[in-house]
């Protein structure tokens, strides 16, 4: 639910930190007074795009942040992972976004930077508007569909069968590629195993290739090693190399030591020099000899290091870039050695699939069947209650020429609002306020269903009055057990009904406008007067009374 909302510098409203309660709330004011700037606050914090006019005039940036807590975070807390967010705190999601006049905008989602993106996805789970554009959608049968698969809880059912419909559609894919793949010549075929050849007698290694490379680059400067070598050897070894006048100073050095055994530390030093230099004469004179490659050896290392350099000339300079270029000429060799026995084993693989992607198009289809009746009836009686006592309202599903993403079949609502008239596609003959109420219909009918925790309801009772407007209010009342309700509202007997209750006012008195959100839910004065404003006079004495039976 939502816990704080904190608004800065949007529109006309300079600051305001809001405390909301579960249940029903309402927000009324006159007409003009800004109350979208509520909406428009949550909409920034569910990912609405939006441009600079919205800051405040003379403000430098426009500043919302909401707390929401959630008492099962588990499923939130894997987007937030799935996304690289924190997860929540003790059930507490932090939200923040920031639009300055002349810097880039920034989102924070618990305390981390985000991106529209991902406020996006993490509005679909917690917040849901229902706006005067909002019925719109429910004229889609996308939308028609998710609300019948939502009733029917065919979330399981449905991603079962989505997975085994593009494990076929893969496969005829794939059928397609093979079929219209370049039939190989001769030559190319001829082409491609020589160029596996030579791929497949080099060690394809990073470390055989480091060792590769290290060789041929010795062998390259073998003279010019050897000679070094060799001279570093002599030097240590010859007639006139250290280690012989070493141990001529060694003998000197014992001799002082039986005149002075205080110098027999010093000795001991002299002598592990010399066992050093004579190890590193040894290393040298090695190193000098191991350069001395027979021809047949040069030859084949030459051999070696000519061929990766032509195969990374031809396939890229890193080794799993070749071993790459290796498995895809494999792979056209293989489809080539094989095709029609490859087809084949598709046509099995494909039939197979779609036998089983129809059976459960079928399953599914049968529960959409069973809750469509379900959902039909359910919201009929309330449309009945909503004001429309004669009206018919269908849930029809028709059957798709083949298989697609959502099954084997679309689904439809018709709804028929006068007595003797046919149902007939909502996009055919529904109003906006006709639209409106269905869609209030359904949303109560699913309340006990949908996850998403808070609704927001934008001026759905338009159009509607009286005793109708005391139904909406019990609707909307009735989804509050569940769920926790926001409806901008005109109707006091909507109002009247909430648990909470803010009223936001222009105030256009001074040099510049503005406008203020203040709650009144704690101060029942204040709350008869808004309902006898509503009313149409918070002065008159038959208003106060009429708000207060309201109330009662």
């Amino acid at each position: 639910m939502l816990q704080t909302l904190r608004i800065r510098n949007l529109a006309l409203l300079e600051e305001v930190e809001l405390d909301f309660e579960t249940g029903f709330t309402a927000v009324t004011g006159e007409t003009g007074a800004g109350k979208s700037i509520l909406l428009g606050a949550l909409s920034l914090l569910a990912g609405a795009r939006a441009d600079k006019t919205v800051i405040r005039q003379g403000a430098p940036a426009t500043e919302v942040e909401a707390a929401l807590f959630f008492t099962d975070s588990r499923k939130l807390d894997a987007a937030l992972a799935g996304l690289d967010l924190p997860p929540c705190d003790d059930g507490v999601l932090i939200l923040k976004r920031s639009l300055p006049r002349d810097k880039p905008p920034k989102i924070s989602v618990n305390g981390s930077m985000a991106t529209l993106a991902a406020l996006q996805d993490l509005g679909e789970y917690w917040i849901d508007f229902h706006g005067p554009g909002e019925p719109r959608r429910l004229l889609k049968e996308g939308c028609q569909r998710e609300l019948l698969d939502l009733f029917a809880k065919n979330g399981a059912e449905l991603e079962k069968y989505q997975l085994h419909y593009r494990a076929w559609r893969e496969r005829v894919d794939e059928r397609a590629r093979l079929a219209g793949a370049e039939k190989l010549s001769a030559d190319q075929i001829e082409f491609l195993q020589g160029q596996l050849a030579k791929i497949d007698d080099l060690d394809l290694t990073e470390e055989a290739i480091a060792t590769l490379e290290r060789d041929f680059n010795r062998q390259q400067s073998a003279q010019e090693i050897m000679q070094l070598a060799s001279g570093l050897s002599n030097g240590l070894s010859g007639e006139d190399g250290l280690l012989g006048r070493l141990a001529m100073l060694l003998r000197q050095a014992r001799q002082l030591e039986s005149l002075d055994t205080a110098s027999k530390p010093l000795a001991d030093r002299l002598l592990s020099t010399s066992v050093e230099l004579g190890d590193l004469e040894a290393e040298f004179s090695s190193l000098a000899q191991s350069l001395n490659f027979d021809p047949e050896q040069a030859e084949l290392l030459q051999s070696k290091m000519n061929a990766w350099l032509d195969l990374k000339r031809k396939h890229g300079a890193k080794v799993e870039l070749v071993i790459a270029a290796r498995d895809e000429m494999r792979r056209r060799l293989e489809l080539q050695s094989d095709v029609e026995g490859s087809l084949a084993k598709l046509e099995k693989e494909i039939a197979e699939a779609v036998k089983l992607a129809r059976k459960l198009a079928a399953e599914l289809r049968l529960t959409r069947e069973k809750a469509a009746l379900q959902l039909a009836k359910a919201s009929g009686k309330v449309i009945a209650q909503l004001g429309f006592k004669k009206a018919d309202f269908r849930v029809q599903l028709t059957p798709l020429p083949e298989l697609g993403p959502y099954g084997d079949c679309g689904v439809e609502f018709l709804f028929s609002p006068n007595v003797g008239e046919p149902p007939l596609p909502l996009n055919r003959i529904a109003s906006s306020g006709e639209l409106a109420r269905v869609m209030l219909a359904l949303k109560a009918v699913l309340a006990e269903i949908d996850d998403v925790p808070l609704l927001v309801f934008d001026e759905v009772d338009a159009n509607v009055g009286g005793e109708i407007g005391r139904i909406v209010g019990e609707k909307m009342a009735d989804i509050a057990e569940k769920h926790q309700v926001l409806c901008v509202t005109h109707l006091p007997q909507v109002a009247a009904q909430a648990q909470n209750h803010f009223v936001v006012t222009k105030d256009q008195s001074g040099e510049r406008a503005s406008v203020a959100i203040s709650a009144i839910h704690g101060e029942r004065k204040a709350r008869v007067s808004e309902l006898a404003r509503m009313l149409g006079d918070r002065s008159a004495k038959s208003a106060l009374a009429h708000a207060e039976e309201l109330l009662r």
